[in-house]
């Protein structure tokens, strides 16, 4: 687990050392073990470890393989190593080290591109091929390893984050006001676009190559969801016991490493399962904790701080245990640092993932989570039953896309971007949206058909969001994040799960309420009558958790933070919002904003997550954005 960067003059002109070195440690948090930089002519990598797996010398990087054509600097961990090395020294290579660093470049010289279809694990590399002059670089399946680039001139630069691709000096620090638009609509980055302009994120489960000189190609594909009913479903016991059995799997698997392992233990099913699994194998493990105080929350947010049932559970499990309780003025202490290292926010409320990794990191560096049990067996029920009516795709496109406006109304994207709607107004974001269905059936026949389209969705989109967020955070504290539900075996199975063992009712739900805006007994009431989901996980995992965990409804990781918004960050929020010259006020109109911040304030809409990124937004501008 490390961090990765580089850059290769596509002209032939020499890199040069100071400048891969400067990258490096931009991320420097990344890998607080050990730097490594090795130059090739026009190639420049740029390496920080964070030693996991054979703590040796032999496994630093930047790595040669065995007969020294390739270089590879590389970023995760393959929970597959062991069989793939085996299966390498039949072919008659030889290895030098015990990591699986070097199986990633052997199976590279090996099997050349075709080699990531054969990783089961989380990763992004850069590998250089001395002969050819070719550069590869790639990404997990899932994208729960970062990869960004950007191409200037003769010029390709990479890197674990955007602020090593800035710390080349090719490249100067630009809004990307297309990609704002994006953000602002969903909350998240549908595209591969980032905030910093001509900065680009390798898409998940996809290669790049860049060759010397450069012939510009577009990043290609090697792997995609794929939700579907099965032809000739199993028996419900049939596949209750394959899920306990690949879930178990899967968990050891991800287990392997000459470091201690931690679990993350919030009070829901996913973490708790996960714990109770780990904590046969690891006596003694450590599990964390992260609560909130509740004495200003109220409705929903009641039911936000976990630690009572994780304490429960810790106990059950043997784990050594570790809490800490945020207040509202924990988000002000964090916010700049939380945002240097998050750089363009993503989904949610992040600064709860930050304080949660900065916890473990105290004791350990690689900790299990929770993330992609959701997006996998239909934990958002309330959001696909959206579905219902759709009488066609078109129709189903278009109420989804409105559902997922997460920040701004449709009918307010003009007002609030009105200083800079000339540059923006060709963007169509129901575009942007329905472009993550494109491949995809459109000929959908039954109600299963159209809630599989939403989990594709999900899992494309704001699964990916959400592991983006997981990493930098964790990574800002030199701690791996590892999640067990994105084991390749068990991702196969998952897809093919029949919808009605993920969901309990499959017919319309009347008065669908926005629960990105929607406050008070409505709102309540919505999500009573639509908080069923992940029925078959819930079933396996009763096995692990106790019953009173495995039938809870879905809780996010979230702060009550349309309570404290109102109550004692108001004037954190008026302060930055109001006051002075706010950054944010270059691109977006004062008056628009602050209507619809003063909705919240107010309580008559809840606009938790707009006032979010506004200050996310701000903090961004501030650090990363020229005046």
């Amino acid at each position: 687990m490390c961090g990765i960067t580089g850059y290769l003059n596509t002209d032939g002109s020499p890199a040069a050392p100071v400048i891969v070195q400067r990258m490096a440690r931009a991320i420097a948090h990344r890998g607080p073990d050990g730097e490594g930089v090795w130059m090739d002519g026009p190639l420049g990598f740029g390496h920080r470890r964070l030693a996991i797996i054979d703590l040796t010398a032999a496994a630093a990087q930047p790595m040669l393989s065995g007969e020294g054509r390739y270089a590879i600097v590389y970023n995760g961990e393959l929970y597959n190593f062991r069989e793939i090395k085996a299966e390498l020294e039949i072919k008659g290579h030889k290895f030098r080290s015990a990591s699986d660093t070097e199986v990633v470049l052997e199976a590279f010289a090996e099997w050349g591109a075709a080699a990531v279809e054969k990783f089961n694990g989380m990763f992004a590399l850069a590998i250089w091929d001395r002969h050819t002059r070719r550069l590869f670089l790639a990404r997990d399946r899932y994208g729960v390893k970062p990869l960004y680039y950007a191409r200037v001139g003769n010029v390709f630069i990479f890197g674990s984050e955007a602020k090593a691709i800035l710390e080349h000096g090719a490249l100067a620090s630009e809004m990307d006001r297309e990609a704002l638009l994006e953000y602002m609509t969903f909350q998240n980055f549908f595209t591969d676009r980032t905030l910093f302009k001509n900065i680009r994120m390798l898409p998940a489960g996809s290669t790049l190559e860049v060759t010397c000189p450069d012939i510009r190609r577009d990043p290609q594909r090697y792997w995609d969801f794929d939700f579907r009913e099965p032809s000739n479903p199993l028996s419900q016991d049939e596949y209750v016991e394959e899920l306990d059995r690949l879930f178990r799997q899967a968990v050891s698997r991800q287990l392997v490493s000459d470091v201690p392992v931690a679990s993350y233990l919030s009070g829901g099913i996913d973490s708790g399962s996960i714990t109770a699994i780990a904590a046969r194998q690891l006596p003694h493990m450590r599990s964390f904790t992260v609560g909130f105080d509740m004495r200003s929350a109220s409705g929903l947010e009641l039911s936000y701080d976990e630690r009572e049932a994780a304490e429960h559970m810790s106990y059950l499990f043997g784990t050594e245990h570790y809490e800490m309780v945020l207040k509202a003025g924990d988000m002000v202490r964090c916010l700049p640092r939380m945002c240097h290292h998050l750089e363009e926010p993503r989904v949610g409320q992040s600064y709860p993932n930050y304080y949660a990794a900065q916890l473990v990191s105290r004791f350990d560096k690689v900790v299990l989570a929770g993330t992609g049990g959701d997006e996998l067996f239909g934990g958002y029920p309330w959001r696909y039953y959206r579905s219902n009516e759709a009488s066609t795709f078109e129709h189903y496109i278009d109420s989804y896309y409105v559902h997922w406006h997460r920040l701004i109304p449709n009918k307010a994207i003009k007002k609030v971007f009105a200083p800079i709607w000339n540059d923006v107004s060709h963007v169509w974001t129901r575009d942007i949206f329905s472009d993550v269905f494109s491949g995809l059936d459109s000929d959908l026949t039954d109600q299963a058909d159209y809630i599989n389209h939403s989990l594709y969705f999900e899992a494309k989109t704001f699964l990916h969001g959400l592991l983006v967020v997981e990493d930098k955070l964790a990574m800002a504290h030199g701690l791996e994040a590892r999640v067990p539900f994105l084991d390749n075996d068990l991702v196969d199975f998952a897809m093919k799960v029949p919808v009605n063992l993920k969901l309990g009712r499959l017919g319309p739900i009347d008065d669908q309420v926005n629960e990105n805006e929607v406050i008070g007994p409505k709102a309540d009431e919505y999500f009573k009558r639509t908080g069923d989901g992940k029925l078959i996980i819930r079933n396996v995992m009763s096995r692990y958790v106790p019953q009173e965990i495995s039938d809870r409804k879905k809780q996010g990781f979230s702060a009550p933070d349309a309570s404290w918004f109102r109550g004692e960050s108001i004037d954190f929020v008026r302060k930055t919002l109001y006051e002075g010259k706010p950054r944010i006020y270059d691109v977006f109109d004062r008056t628009a904003i602050q209507g619809l911040v003063d909705e919240h304030l107010e309580g008559r809409k809840n606009r938790r997550l707009l006032i979010w990124s506004l200050l996310n937004l701000e903090e961004f501008m501030k650090g990363f954005m020229p005046s």
